[in-house]
C-alpha cells in the first residue's frame, strides 16, 4: 500500500465520540495545534444508546465538565428537549441533573463547535496503526496510508474497536448504530503489548411514535424551572416535551422466558463482560424473577423524528422476539420497531495501565480515553477526554500531569477507580463511589474546579470572572445573614402556620435557617435587606448554613484523606521492601501508585502492608537525608 505524509501536529486524537471531542477541544483551546480523527464524520459526538445527559451521578460530572471549560454542559443546553433535577426529594449531594437531549442537533452543534475551533482539524478516516518508537507514540498510520506525526496521541475508540453486533443468532461486525467499525487498530495495539479484552453493552430499539397508545401510558413532564447544564447560563426557557412510562407484565416475561435459548446472551455467543447496573431486559428478568414487572420509558429521540427510544429494554433477542414481547406491553400493542434493539461487543484496556493523568505507563506520549478505558456512558467518556486532551497538552508544555483528587472531584474518583482499582465490567458512575459528596455536589462543581482550570488556560476570563463574582457576592450575603436580626414578633404567625416552634427572641437570618423547615425563599417578607441576587447564589448560601455541621465533618475527613496522598512514592521497586505480601508487591508493581493514598486503596493491598510501605519510606527518608 502506497503511504504519504499528510501532516504533523501537537495532538492527535483517534476517534470522535463524546471523549474524542473534548480532548480535541480542550488540547486546540490549550493552543496546541491538533487533528481528530474518525471513521465517520456523522458519528461526531453521537449518542447510539440513550439521546441523554446526565443522571444520578453522571449530572455531576457533567456540570464539572462544564466548569472546568469543557463542551458537553453547553451544548446540552442548546440541544435538550427536556429537562429534569433528580432526586430532589433527596439532600442536595444526590441532586443530579438530566436533560433529553434532540439527538441530531447534539451531534450537529458539536460538529459544528469542532469544525469551528482554532488549531483543530477534523478528519474522516480509520487509524490502523499507531507510530511507536522506543516506547514513545510519535504519530499514527490511517488505513489508506496517511501518515500523521503527533508529538501526543489520544485514544479515544469507544465501542468501535472490534465492533461486533449481536440480534438474536445475527453476528455481524460493526460499530455502534450500523456504522463501520475499526477492524484494524487492536492487532497493533497487541503488538505494541497493550493487553486487551472484551466487554459488552447494548440498546434497547427504536420504535416509531405513530404506532403508540399515549393513553395506556402515564405522561412524564419536564421540570417547569429548569436548571441549565452550564454556569454560564442563568436560565432556559424552551417548550419541552413529554416522556412516557409504561411496564412490562407477566405475559411479557414469559414470552422472554420461553425465548431465553434464543437470546445471545445466554447461547454463548456474547464473551464479552457487560454492566451489571444497566442489564438487558432478559438478564433482568433472570435474576429478578420474583419481580412481576419492570418500569420503562418512553422518550423521544428529537423533534424532527418519529423514533422513540424504550429505556430499561436493551436485548440481543431476534427481532420477532423483540415485537412479540413488546406488543405485549400496555400502550405498545400496535409498535412497529424502526431499529431493533442490539448486543455489542468490543475491544478494550484494562485501565490499570494507565497513570492518574491518562498516559499510558509504558508508552509515553501515549493517552486513552473512554469507554475504551473500560467505562460506560457518555459523561464518564467525555470527563476522561477532557483530562486526557488537558494532560496532552500538558506533556507537551513539559509542565505536571493535571490530576484531580478524590476529594476534589467525581471526574477525581472516576479515574482513581479506573487506574488504582481497574474494572471487571464497564464501569459506571454513581454517587455512591464518592466518599465526599457532601461537598462534591453538582451545584458546586464552579466553585470548586473553575480556578483550577483557569490557571492552567483552559477555563476562559470570562467564565473565571463569573465564579469570582458569585464568590465575593455569597460571602457579601453570608456576612448579611449573620448579622440580620429578625423580630420574633414578626416571623412568629408564620412560624406556626407551618409548624415550626414560636421565637421568644430575635434570631439571625443564618439561625432561623438552621431549621430543617424554614427555606430562604419562604422568608422574604420578613427580611427587608434582601438584595437581589441569583438563585444559584442565594441556594449556596442556603446549603452552608444548613448542612455546616456535616460539612465541617466531611472537610475533617478531607484533611486525613490529603495527608496520605501527600506521601509520595517515587523510585520504588515493590518487591525490595521486605515484610510486604507477595500479592501486596505483584499488585503495587503492576499499579505504580504515586502517593500512600493511592497505594491503599489498591484491591490486594492490606492495611497491615500500607504500615510496612510507610516504615520503608521513612527509612529510605533518613537514609537520604544522611547520605547528604
Amino acid at each position: 500500500m502506497d503511504t504519504f505524509f499528510a501532516g504533523k501536529y501537537d495532538v492527535i486524537v483517534i476517534g470522535a465520540g463524546h471523549a474524542g471531542c473534548e480532548a480535541a477541544l480542550a488540547a486546540a483551546r490549550l493552543n496546541k495545534k491538533t487533528l481528530m480523527l474518525t471513521i465517520n464524520l456523522d458519528s461526531i459526538a453521537m449518542m447510539p444508546c440513550n439521546p441523554s445527559i446526565g443522571g444520578t451521578g453522571k449530572g455531576h460530572l457533567v456540570r464539572e465538565i462544564d466548569a472546568l471549560g469543557g463542551e458537553m454542559g453547553i451544548n446540552i443546553d442548546k440541544t435538550f428537549i427536556q429537562s429534569k433535577m433528580l432526586n430532589v426529594g433527596k439532600g442536595p449531594a444526590v441532586h443530579s441533573l438530566r436533560a433529553q437531549a434532540d439527538k441530531s442537533k447534539y451531534h450537529l452543534e458539536m460538529k459544528k463547535v469542532i469544525e469551528n475551533t482554532p488549531l483543530l482539524d477534523v478528519k474522516q478516516a480509520e487509524v490502523k496503526e499507531l507510530i511507536i518508537e522506543n516506547n514513545m507514540a510519535k504519530g499514527v498510520i490511517t488505513s489508506i496510508g496517511s501518515i500523521y506525526h503527533g508529538k501526543t496521541v489520544v485514544l479515544a475508540t469507544g465501542t468501535y474497536l472490534g465492533g461486533k453486533i449481536f440480534i438474536g443468532s445475527a453476528v455481524f461486525s460493526s460499530g455502534p448504530n450500523g456504522l463501520a467499525p475499526s477492524m484494524l487498530l487492536t492487532e497493533n495495539l497487541t503488538q505494541n503489548n497493550i493487553p486487551m479484552r472484551r466487554f459488552k453493552t447494548g440498546t434497547p430499539a427504536r420504535v416509531n411514535c405513530r404506532t403508540l397508545n399515549y393513553d395506556k401510558m402515564e405522561r412524564q413532564d419536564g421540570d417547569k424551572k429548569i436548571v441549565p447544564f452550564s454556569f454560564l447560563n442563568d436560565s432556559l426557557n424552551i417548550e419541552q416535551v413529554p416522556c412516557w412510562l409504561t411496564y412490562t407484565n407477566l405475559k411479557t416475561h414469559e414470552i422472554i422466558t420461553d425465548n431465553f435459548h434464543r437470546s445471545a446472551l445466554f447461547s454463548g455467543e456474547i464473551e464479552g463482560t457487560g454492566p451489571r447496573y444497566c442489564p438487558s431486559i432478559e438478564d433482568k428478568i433472570n435474576r429478578f424473577h420474583d419481580k412481576d414487572r419492570h418500569q420503562l420509558f418512553i422518550e423521544p429521540e428529537g423533534l424532527d423524528t418519529n423514533e422513540m427510544y424504550v429505556q430499561g429494554m436493551s436485548t440481543s433477542m431476534p427481532e420477532d422476539v423483540q415485537i412479540s414481547f413488546m406488543q405485549s406491553i400496555p400502550g405498545l400493542e400496535n409498535v412497529e420497531i424502526m431499529r431493533p434493539a442490539y448486543a455489542i461487543e468490543y475491544d478494550c484496556i484494562d485501565p490499570t495501565q494507565l497513570k492518574l493523568s491518562l498516559e499510558f505507563k509504558d508508552i509515553e506520549n501515549l493517552f486513552s480515553a473512554g469507554q475504551f478505558n473500560g467505562s460506560s456512558g457518555y459523561e464518564e467518556a467525555a470527563a476522561q477526554g477532557l483530562i486526557a486532551g488537558i494532560n496532552a497538552a500538558q506533556k507537551i508544555n513539559n509542565a505536571d500531569p493535571f490530576v484531580l483528587d478524590r476529594s476534589e472531584a467525581y471526574i477525581g474518583v472516576l479515574i482513581d477507580d479506573l487506574v488504582t482499582k481497574g474494572t471487571d465490567e464497564p464501569y459506571r458512575m454513581m454517587t455512591s463511589r464518592s466518599e465526599y459528596r457532601l461537598i462534591l455536589r453538582q451545584d458546586n462543581a464552579d466553585l470548586r474546579l473553575t480556578e483550577k482550570s483557569y490557571k492552567i488556560g483552559l477555563a476562559t476570563q470570562e467564565r473565571f470572572d463569573r465564579v469570582s463574582q458569585k464568590i465575593v457576592l455569597m460571602e457579601k450575603e453570608m456576612d448579611r445573614m449573620n448579622n440580620t436580626l429578625i423580630k420574633a414578633k414578626t416571623i412568629n404567625p408564620f412560624l406556626v402556620s407551618i409548624g415550626s416552634s414560636e421565637l421568644r427572641d430575635s434570631v439571625t437570618i443564618t439561625n432561623l435557617l438552621k431549621r430543617p423547615e424554614i427555606f430562604y425563599d419562604q422568608i422574604e417578607e420578613f427580611d427587608t435587606s434582601r438584595p437581589s441576587l441569583r438563585e444559584d447564589i442565594w441556594k449556596q448560601c442556603e446549603i452552608s448554613i444548613k448542612y455546616e455541621g456535616y460539612i465541617k465533618k466531611q472537610l475533617k475527613q478531607v484533611e486525613k484523606f490529603k495527608s496520605l496522598e501527600t506521601k509520595r512514592i517515587s523510585e520504588v521497586d515493590f518487591y525490595d521492601v521486605d515484610g510486604l505480601r507477595l500479592e501486596a508487591k505483584q499488585k503495587l508493581n503492576d499499579i505504580q501508585p504515586t502517593s500512600i493514598g493511592q497505594a491503599s486503596r489498591i484491591s490486594g493491598v492490606s492495611p497491615a502492608d500500607i504500615s510496612v510501605l510507610l516504615v520503608y519510606l521513612d527509612y529510605k527518608r533518613r537514609t537520604k537525608k544522611n547520605e547528604s
